[in-house]
């Protein structure tokens, strides 16, 4: 064990390791995520939440490792014929772990709990859920009794939007129940006191070590519903969350899996091939422009580096492991993601010469000297976004003749820049917040986040995004990112990817890559952990 602790890289790795060792039976310690949580609570904090709080309650819904919505606490919705108002319906004999009944109340006292305290999390229903006047009650000019939101019975939740939003049952996937007869007994104290916690999930808790927000959850034997937990204790411990520190503990085999960073997995590829998992992440790398600035006011400009990029070789050498080509906005498997449309992202450099010499720049000549702009990142994006800028300032001066800086900016000097318009040019990052189409569609709708007037790709979305039919819905989506394509308003880049490595003695659906090759892991936790078992 010592000997595996001073694991320092691939050399001693293939060196000394022959077989992914075994784990203990119907016990599983995984990785987490944040060493600090303040409240087993997700309607109280997400973002100091504790290890594992959302596997102890249920959510409305939730998707499964296909990225499929699935029933949960609701076993069924349906939309009024005005699209405003969406009714749920929860399972039968759903209860606390102190038995008493979860009712319709506590998810609508868990949202209006959120709406007027602080909630660090309350963008996400002003932004993604639109529900009735939530943005006047968070803000304190309405009364919480005015939002949309309503008990019509113990099993019937009723939900009213301030426009129509076709893709609120996947919105409601985060949305979990907090028990009100707890709370009216102990205040937030119900979520931060290990005796006070009660639970609606497939776990309960057991313990939890608050000095590196370390958790051990048991299986719930009264848990009804459709995501049983198959394991008998599921430890999630954050202090090998970091691959550095996960991989020795899984080699070790005191890890159901670990994810690995760049250096660790060609090594593990090699030993280990059957224990590979690829993670997608729902984001995208992309260049977007000020349409209204030179010299990219001109839609052949723009066309020219759509096509000016080798997306495949980026890939597969400078961000090899560790991100996949983009060939649309949306990332594959992500819902509404159209093989079509990512067809059309070609490396094609004689096209991209033709474009831009149409544009009035043969070989580059007289193109201004540019200035792409990305920001300071940490994680995934810090990998990926200095070596993509360097590969494609190469890449446009050998193809196009164009001389491309590059400027690394604070994050929020960068987000000022561009929503002020001071630059004509940025690299940018971003990751899904809900997942629906609409989500990405929406970062160029109306303005958005880079000042983009399309009228023709606003009123393409406009109508999707309130279209209740799902294949009406994605066929717009696909004319609207026809629209981009064809006015060159970005220039997909890539999609990260995390890689993780999954012991050989673990098995089940949560383990199991998808029709895509993907597997979600840590993505979608309540499915991953209610989905895997001992061997």
């Amino acid at each position: 064990m010592n000997a595996l602790l001073k694991f320092v890289g691939a050399v001693a790795l293939a060196a000394g390791l022959t077989a992914v060792p075994a784990l203990a039976q119907t016990k599983l310690t995984v990785p987490g995520g944040s060493t600090t949580g303040t409240y087993m609570d997700y309607m109280k904090t997400v973002y100091a939440r504790a290890s594992g709080a959302e596997l102890l309650q249920e959510p409305l819904t939730s998707f499964d490792n296909e990225y499929q919505l699935t029933p949960l606490a609701a076993t069924s919705w349906e939309q009024s014929a005005d699209g405003l108002t969406w009714t749920f319906h929860l399972r039968d004999g759903m209860k606390w772990s102190d038995g008493e009944p979860v009712t319709a109340n506590d998810y609508i006292f868990a949202l209006q709990r959120a709406a007027t305290t602080g909630y660090d999390f309350a963008w996400y229903w002003s932004f993604a859920s639109g529900i009735k006047n939530w943005d006047d009650v968070s803000a304190g000019k309405a009364d919480v009794s005015t939002l949309g939101l309503k008990a019509v019975d113990d099993k019937t939740i009723e939900v009213t939007t301030a426009a129509p939003k076709p893709y609120l049952p996947g919105v409601v996937s985060l949305w979990y129940p907090v028990p009100k007869h707890q709370f009216d007994k102990f205040g937030d104290d119900w979520a931060s006191n290990v005796a006070n916690v009660l639970s609606s999930g497939p776990f309960l808790l057991k313990s939890w070590e608050k000095s590196n927000n370390s958790v051990v959850l048991t299986k719930n034997p009264d848990y009804n519903g459709p995501w049983v937990a198959q394991v008998d204790e599921l430890t999630i411990d954050p202090s090998v969350g970091l691959p550095e520190v996960g991989m020795p503990a899984f080699l070790a085999g005191d890890l159901a899996y670990t994810t690995l960073n760049a250096g660790q997995i060609p090594v593990v590829k090699q030993r280990f091939p059957d224990s590979i998992r690829k993670e997608a992440v729902f984001a995208t790398s992309y260049l977007a422009f000020d349409l209204e600035k030179a010299p990219f006011d001109n839609a052949d400009v723009r066309r020219a580096l759509y096509y000016a990029v080798n997306r495949d070789e980026l890939t597969a050498t400078v961000l090899k492991d560790i991100a996949i080509p983009a060939h649309s906005i949306l990332a594959p498997g992500y819902p509404g993601y159209s093989d079509k449309v990512a067809a059309q992202a070609v490396f094609d450099p004689a096209k991209a010469k033709e474009l831009l010499a149409k544009a009035g720049y043969p070989n580059g000549e007289g193109f201004p000297t540019i200035e792409v702009w990305f920001r300071e990142e940490g994680g995934y994006n810090g990998a990926i976004l200095p070596a993509m800028a360097q590969y494609l300032q190469a890449q446009f001066k050998d193809i196009l003749g164009i001389t491309m800086n590059i400027k690394v900016m604070p994050g929020k000097d960068w987000m000022e820049g561009m929503l002020a318009r001071k630059n004509n040019i940025y690299l940018a990052p971003y990751e899904y917040d809900y997942l629906d189409p609409s989500n990405f569609y929406g970062l160029f709708y109306n303005g958005g986040r880079h000042s983009y007037h399309v009228a023709e790709y606003d009123k393409l979305v406009a109508e999707a995004d309130k279209n209740p039919v799902w294949e009406e819905r994605v066929k717009l989506y696909e004319q609207a990112e026809q629209v981009m394509i064809d006015q060159g308003l970005i220039v997909p880049l890539v999609h990260p990817l995390i890689t993780a490595a999954v012991s050989e003695n673990i098995t089940g659906p949560g383990v199991t890559p998808n029709s895509r090759g993907f597997t979600p892991l840590g993505r979608i936790g309540n499915f991953l952990y209610s989905h895997i078992s001992v061997k």
